[in-house]
């Protein structure tokens, strides 16, 4: 068995996707291959075949390793609450929630959690790709680090580098970071790769060797910016922050950016279709005025983000929006806040309450301590058009019973329904993420807009771009010096 792990200078230079690529390459090689990251911080989750959670960049590397996720793939994910703590999830389920230095006084629990994890995978793989979270260049992270280098001396697992030279400054941030760690945890660094260059690599040449000279480390290549990336699901809400790509829309579909927004990746096929322009709203800005369809999507605290969605004057904006004709979906929190009340009895989410939602569905919401974690398939009631999803929430959720203002959205297969849908067919919410991966749901709802679909299965794309990624780090990988430093016979 082999083992490597790839560190990044920082946040979104491109780990998760690399894990994926290169774990796709050797699965296409024939090798058994399983991803690992020891401690996820993500609001996006994604649900296990055992019902755990784990974070979704380790789902979308199961994909690319074609096997089913495990809880085993991201023992410890960290989901951020609030500015200051977060739920923390233990092999699939809630285990406390903590400050930092609750994660401090709790380094030994869960670095035994993450190497039992990690025994696992390895008995069952020819090779584990690890992914590093954040830098190890955070040397005032280190003495709590079970993500980055205390991991990897841990379990002896060696370190390839990855910076980012988009963004500039990566001679600096690789050999920056030689500099600052310890000298011990240098060592088990053996090579660096260079991510998102555009244009003449071979400008780049005396950087390379530069930053090799200087380090002592093996570069094991320059990758350039592969436009495959943008069909595979991010992990990092950096990206919300970009520009949308130019299509020639004939719709406009408004996602509201909530300050605890989580698993965006729901709405990434929307944002593949040409005849859509994606708005991804910030705070600060208003819905505008031209969206057909105004989502408000999941969410970590759906009363923090209820009063965060007021503070911006949106609840303004949707109650217009609606007024002129518009349509509205909630997705799981979203979908909390467009009923009329939700109540925290328990205070799950913070002090004991209950708050007033918008009003726009005939239903009423509990918070509770357990929470649902559960794949699902169904069909859409009034179209009967499949889909397939998760669910993953905390609350129950309740109609009046004999109330005509709406009626059921989805039937599941498990003879359940979730979800309403107003009485117009204008107002509707359900718990169910990965609603539009289906081509046939998105079709549906693309038509009731004014706009025609391009038709495509979400996984299939998925799949097919991570092929394309897998060829191209054939191309600009020195694969074979990586599987030598993960200690694998070439």
């Amino acid at each position: 068995m082999g083992a490597v792990m790839l560190q990044g200078t920082g946040s979104d230079v491109g780990k998760s996707v690399l894990v994926a690529g290169i774990c796709r390459l050797l699965t296409n090689r024939g090798m058994t291959v399983r991803p690992f990251k020891p401690q996820n911080m993500s609001n996006n989750a994604a649900v296990t075949l055992d019902g755990g959670e784990i974070g979704r960049a380790q789902a979308l590397q199961a994909l690319a390793c074609r096997v089913s996720p495990h809880v085993d793939m991201n023992p410890v994910l960290l989901k951020p609450q609030s500015d200051k703590s977060a739920q923390v999830i233990v092999h699939g389920k809630v285990h406390d929630t903590g400050n930092a230095s609750y994660f401090r006084s709790q380094k030994k629990q869960l670095l035994e959690a993450v190497l039992a994890s990690y025994g696992r995978l390895s008995d069952e793989a020819d090779i584990v790709i690890v992914e590093g979270a954040g830098s190890p260049a955070e040397i005032n992270l280190r003495a709590g680090d079970i993500a980055n280098m205390g991991f990897a001396r841990a379990a002896n697992v060696p370190v390839v580098l990855i910076g980012d030279i988009d963004r500039g400054g990566v001679i600096a941030s690789i050999v920056g970071t030689k500099a600052v760690i310890d000298s011990e945890d240098a060592a088990m660094i053996r090579g660096f790769l260079i991510n998102k260059f555009r244009g003449d690599v071979s400008l780049f040449d005396d950087g390379y060797h530069a930053i090799a000279d200087r380090t002592g480390w093996d570069g094991l290549g320059v990758i350039p910016w592969l436009p495959m990336i943008h069909k595979l699901p991010a992990e990092d809400a950096v990206v919300l922050q970009q520009p949308e790509r130019a299509t020639d829309a004939v719709i406009e579909i408004a996602v509201l950016m909530l300050s605890r927004i989580a698993n965006f990746d729901d709405f990434d096929p929307l944002r593949l279709e040409p005849q859509v322009r994606l708005q991804m709203v910030p705070p600060g800005e208003p819905i505008p005025a031209s969206a057909s369809l105004i989502i408000i999507p999941g969410t970590k605290a759906t009363i923090a983000d209820l009063n965060f969605l007021r503070a911006q004057g949106w609840d303004i904006d949707i109650a217009a929006h609606v007024r002129r004709g518009g349509h509205v979906l909630g997705i799981c929190g979203g979908y909390q806040m467009l009923g009329r009340t939700i109540a925290d009895p328990d205070g799950i989410e913070g002090a004991a309450e209950t708050v007033d939602g918008l009003g726009l569905l005939p239903v009423d919401t509990v918070l509770t301590s357990s929470k649902t974690l559960t794949n699902i398939a169904g069909k859409s009631i009034a179209d009967d058009q499949i889909f397939g999803g998760y669910e993953i929430h905390v609350g129950d959720t309740h109609v009046q019973i004999g109330n005509a203002e709406s009626q059921p959205m989805l039937r599941l297969n498990d003879g359940r329904e979730d979800g309403r849908v107003s009485s117009d067919g204008r107002i509707s919410g359900c718990y169910i993420h990965g609603l539009f991966d289906a081509a046939a749901q998105r079709q549906t709802w693309l038509a009731r807009l004014g706009a025609v679909s391009n038709g495509e299965e979400q996984g299939a794309v998925v799949d097919e771009a991570l092929d394309e990624l897998a060829n191209a780090l054939e191309e600009f990988v020195d694969i074979e010096r990586l599987l030598m430093i993960a200690g694998v016979r070439v």
